[in-house]
This record gives structure tokens, sequence and C-alpha cells, in this order.
């Protein structure tokens, strides 16, 4: 009998009913994370152009 791969034991892991819903919050911060990270580089492209004052109209969009 074949031992399973490393890939079949995460996916086991993963898929129990208990495992789920850790899973959709560690994407969730990844996503999060992610956004927080993108406009925090819009803003320093703004500050770097001397267009600070620019920075509360491109939060509200």
């Amino acid at each position: 009998m074949e031992e399973p791969s490393g890939l079949q034991n995460f996916l086991e892991i993963v898929t129990k009913p208990d495992n789920i819903p850790i899973v959709g919050m560690l994407i969730l911060v990844i996503f999060f994370t992610w956004l927080g990270l993108r406009e925090a580089f819009k803003n320093d492209k703004l500050i770097e152009e001397d267009r600070e004052d620019e920075i509360p109209n491109e939060m509200w969009k």
C-alpha cells in the first residue's frame, strides 16, 4: 500500500469541516493585506509627486 503524498495529506487536513473557516479567514487576511498595501503604495506615490492634498479624494473614490 502506498503512502499518500504530501499534497494529498495537506488537502485532507484543509478540507476537514473544522478547518474550512480557518482557511477562509486566511484567504481574507491575505486579500485585505494586499488591498491595504496597494492603497498605501498609491498614497506614497501621491506624496512623492507633491500631491498630498489629493489623498483624501483618492480614498473616497
